[in-house]
Formats: structure tokens, sequence, C-alpha cells
């Protein structure tokens, strides 16, 4: 039987894993959004098991709504970073200051 307790630790350790992820990494926009959404799974954990153990299904119902945003999110980033790709030749987060205008 999985308790409340392992779900929370599985979280919170892909939610460190995550925040370390971005820290460390500034290089790699594909990096970048893993770990973003690494960060909403852990998010999406504490409110399953949180719903779980409350016996109420509001927080699985959130759940679902924060799936579409995110999956819309890496649709429209996965775009942008191909946009760019093809304009630049490169992923580089240190090379898309050009921008700035």
């Amino acid at each position: 039987m999985i308790t409340l307790q392992d779900v929370l630790l599985l979280s919170g350790v892909l939610f460190s894993l995550s925040v370390a992820g971005i820290f460390l990494n500034r290089k790699n926009v594909i990096l970048l959004l893993m770990c973003i959404e690494l960060m909403l799974l852990a998010v999406n954990f504490n409110f399953v098991a949180f719903s779980r153990q409350l016996g109420d299904l509001h927080g699985q119902i959130f759940v679902f709504f924060i799936l579409t945003v995110a999956a819309a999110e890496s649709a429209i980033g996965l775009a942008i970073l191909v946009v760019l790709f093809r304009q630049r030749k490169s992923i580089n987060v240190e090379q898309l200051d050009t921008m700035k205008g």
C-alpha cells in the first residue's frame, strides 16, 4: 500500500530535481522546458495524493486542467523553439538575448 508520505516524498524529490535543473542548466531551452514539466508533474502528484487522502475529487479534476495547460505550453514552446533554431542554428539560451529591442 502506498501511503501519503511516500507520494509526498516522491513529489518533493521530483520538485527538487526540477528546481535544481532550472538553476544548474541555463543553456539548453529543451532541458528548461523539461524541468518545468517535471515541476508541474510534482504538483500534480500532490493534488492527487491529497485528493485521495481527503476523499474529494476536486484535486483530481484540477489535475486535468493543469495537464491541459502543460500540454499547450509544451506545444507552443516547442514551436517557438523550432522557429528560433531555424533562424539562429542554435538553442543556446545565451544567444537568444539578441531579440531584445
